[in-house]
């Protein structure tokens, strides 16, 4: 009897389906892991460390994350498949244990003018069914109130079949009512085409008339055109036409007409430039067309919607004195206390729904945010949050979370609130895995990976993996700088004038007067949506007067380029090695550009062949001719200190300064620029690597890299501290004074503690975000605003140096 008393209290043995708690990655190769070995605890949360350029990235997104989304895929059936983007398997022995991984990267949210904040999460569809419901007076469907829905009103006979031989003609009617506003097509706002910049009146268009960049009088395509048409005499002076010859001139449709025998077709001037210019990226022009873009062209809130997009009909319908226009330019927290209000028993479930986003969105710290905000204009770390919102309140557990640097963009204030999200995520069963620098987000790790001890070549191998407080005593690069803290200046420069801003009034900013000081490091800080952005790129005086080069703002957006730039191409660093590899072989500098007559002829010097799988990612193979060489064989005959063209740009930017600084191979003005790239801490970047590769922290230390030989002028640095390890953060403040005593002034828009008690001067807004902000808190130097403590961030920087 005691005996089985004895065997029933024994704990059962664990079930096999509970010793599946690890992921196991062994022998990874991808980019530049040497064979990396790891396991990682399932619902657990781990944060991968090292410098820039380590293999966090690599590990992290390029293996497990990748290896776990192309094995989803493969669960389709093979008919789905062949529609989908055929993901290669990474480079690596074992993976396994993997679970459904959710990837919340940095990526900005699409640039589409009609995509915003609302229609980028749930939120808008909801707003449209509840105002399709409620809304007084009803005027339609959830279609009625989408400004992407244009209204459509049909008629016509239609052919009805019935029976072998019967069929009927019958008389129908289509109609569909949109909320598009019909003057800005749904994108708030119009343009307008100064005419005096494209043509002079007083000259004919035989004498050349035409202004526009690229309009010679021989070219047939676009002078020619006009001139040979038959619709205007070209030897009248444009001012006088007759008011046919004027519309034809400007508005007519296109139309066949025969010019020297062959067959164009002629269209109005006006809808001309339309397509020929302002239907393309801005940011991707030749500097001149640009120019003349931004002269001959002015956008102005629509006049008949109000900037709102929508229609009048949808802006007349409301639900307690509000339309779907005004809910929607509401600050999202205001917002969430209006539809806290609603109380509609039919629409509950919609309503507890929209609450759940509205709130997550206030949670998350985006409350100073509205629905009708441009998706465009969001930061990275804006986007990463809000591709967020919808996992917060999953009913989903054993996920994998994948998040690239979620404190970007954060004040220190703020990182207490994403932490705690993260901590949540792991709470309900999830796996966690953060790529983080910020020692706030790594303290709350269950488990950390270290990588390094380097970048590029230097990097991938795990350096450490346990516990944060094995990390601080481990003695990798991480855990030697983990506890660092940098220290208040005890003399700050003196400003040699300054920049004056009266009446800032953008976005949030409430009738802002600051004068921002030159010649100095100046920090501007703030919560999250306090109004730096506003103030310090919307508010700042033009560009002349502004010193030798006017303002340059440096920010973390993409770099315009197709997918063959590089670094090598962006800074202008492959034409002095172009030109020192032709002048030592004596051919042609044009031979050793991929993009030119070195091109490999297979893959026309992409290096691999790309699949288009339309409205799918595309698949890219590495081109069996050249084996992603990218230049003809012929090419690789000729050499430079013992290296072909195809081994400078495999090189890292720290080989490459030493290859052109010296020997045969030297080359002062690649030198030069070498040197700016490892100044801005990226030595380990190779050169041909593709620009679509880079992170946010990294394209902005590019640009600032292309920058720095410039005379004087005033830089704009947003967040240059993203990315950044806690090693480089003091190579980056030994940069910025650099650039200081070099008499540049420098104007840092930042969160970081050791950038601001490194600055002469900070500017504080606050006190809170949205309309809670938008004010001046504090000016003066860090050493003053924490010895005042009176906002939150003299309390932040205080505890952080220890005062």
């Amino acid at each position: 009897m005691s005996k089985a008393k004895s065997t029933a209290t024994q704990s059962p043995a664990p079930h096999v389906a509970d010793s599946h708690g690890l992921i196991r990655v062994h022998g990874a190769r991808v980019n530049n892991l040497k064979d990396v070995s790891v396991e990682l605890p399932k619902r657990r949360l781990t944060v991968f460390t090292g410098v820039s350029g380590s293999g966090k990235s690599s590990l992290v997104f390029d293996t497990i994350a990748a290896e776990s989304q192309r094995m989803i895929n493969e669960t389709y059936s093979a008919f789905l498949q062949g529609f989908m983007p055929t993901l290669a398997r990474p480079e690596v022995d074992v993976l396994d244990g993997l679970t459904t991984a959710i990837v919340v990267g940095q990526q900005r949210m699409g640039s589409d003018p009609r995509s915003t904040v609302g229609t980028a999460t749930d939120a808008n569809a909801m707003l449209r069914i509840l105002f399709s419901r409620l809304g007084k007076p009803h005027i339609g469907s959830p279609g009625a109130f989408a400004f992407n829905v244009a209204s459509v009103r049909a008629s016509g006979g239609i052919t009805v079949e019935r029976g072998a031989a019967k069929t009927k003609t019958v008389k129908a009617t289509f109609s569909r009512t949109g909320g598009m506003c019909v003057r800005c097509e749904g994108r708030g706002t119009v343009n307008d085409i100064d005419l005096t910049q494209l043509y002079d009146d007083t000259k004919s268009i035989a004498e050349g008339a035409f202004t526009i960049p690229g309009w010679k009088s021989d070219n047939v395509w676009t002078v020619g055109i006009y001139a040979q048409s038959g619709f205007l005499d070209p030897n009248k002076p444009i001012r006088r036409f007759t008011k046919k010859e004027m519309q034809d001139f400007l508005y007519r449709e296109p139309t066949k007409v025969k010019v020297n025998g062959v067959n164009l077709t002629y269209e109005g001037l006006i809808p001309k430039i339309q397509k020929s210019f302002l239907s393309k990226d801005k940011e991707a022009m030749q500097p001149h067309i640009r120019a003349f873009v931004e002269r001959a062209v002015t956008f102005t809130t629509c006049p008949e919607c109000d900037g709102t997009r929508l229609s009048e009909a949808a802006r007349s319908s409301k639900i307690k004195r509000i339309s779907i226009a005004d809910a929607c330019a509401m600050q999202i927290s205001d917002l969430a206390e209006w539809v806290r209000g609603l109380k509609e028993s039919s629409v509950a479930p919609l309503l507890a729904a929209l609450q759940h986003t509205l709130d997550s969105f206030v949670e998350i710290g985006l409350g100073y945010l509205s629905l009708d905000r441009a998706s465009g204009t969001l930061s990275g770390g804006e986007s990463q949050r809000v591709k967020m919102i919808r996992h917060l309140g999953s009913s989903l557990t054993d996920v994998t979370y994948v998040f690239d640097e979620p404190t970007i963009g954060l004040h220190p204030h703020d990182i207490q609130r994403m932490n705690r999200l993260l901590l949540r995520l792991r709470d309900k069963g999830n796996t966690v895995l953060v790529v983080e620098h910020k020692p706030e987000t790594i303290t709350i790790a269950d488990h950390v990976v270290d990588l390094g001890p380097g970048a590029g070549t230097g990097g991938g191998t795990i350096c450490f993996e346990g516990t944060v407080e094995e990390l601080r005593t481990g003695g990798t690069t991480t855990g030697r700088h983990f506890d660092d803290r940098a220290s208040l200046k005890e003399t700050v420069r003196k400003p040699t004038g300054v920049l004056e801003i009266r009446g800032a009034a953008t976005h949030n900013l409430r009738d802002v007067d600051v004068d921002i000081p030159l010649g100095v490091l100046a920090v501007v800080t703030g919560v999250a949506g306090s109004g730096k952005s506003s103030l310090v790129h919307g508010s700042l005086p033009g560009q002349p007067g502004a010193g030798d080069s006017g303002v340059v703002s440096i920010d973390q957006g993409a770099i315009r380029g197709s997918r063959r730039s590089n670094p090598a191409t962006y800074t202008g660093l492959l034409e002095p090695i172009r030109k020192a590899f032709a002048k030592a072989n004596g051919v042609k500098p044009a031979l050793f550009s991929a993009n030119s007559e070195g091109a490999c002829p297979n893959c026309n010097g992409a290096g691999v062949i790309y699949t288009d799988l339309g409205m799918m990612a595309g698949v890219a193979t590495p081109c069996e001719e050249c084996e992603g060489k990218r230049f003809d064989a012929s090419v690789l005959e000729y050499h430079l200190g013992g290296r072909d063209i195809s081994e400078v740009l495999a090189m890292s930017v720290t080989e490459a300064e030493e290859f052109f600084g010296s020997g045969e191979a030297r080359t002062p003005a690649a030198h030069k620029i070498l040197e700016r790239l490892a100044d801005v801490g990226l030595g380990y970047l190779t050169l041909g690597q593709p620009l679509t590769t880079l992170s946010g922290g990294e394209r902005q230390r590019l640009k600032l890299a292309t920058h720095m030989s410039e005379k004087g002028g005033v830089y704009i640095l947003d967040e240059p501290t993203a990315g950044l390890h806690l090693a480089d953060v003091e190579q980056l403040l030994g940069l910025l004074d650099r650039l200081v005593d070099s008499g540049k002034s420098v104007i840092v828009v930042e969160h970081h503690q050791a950038v601001m008690a490194h600055a002469d001067w900070i500017i504080d807004l606050g006190p809170g975000a949205g309309h809670d902000g938008g004010q001046i808190v504090f000016e003066g130097t860090p050493a003053d605003l924490v010895a005042a403590r009176s906002t939150l961030t003299g309390e932040h920087l205080a505890a952080y140096v220890g005062a």
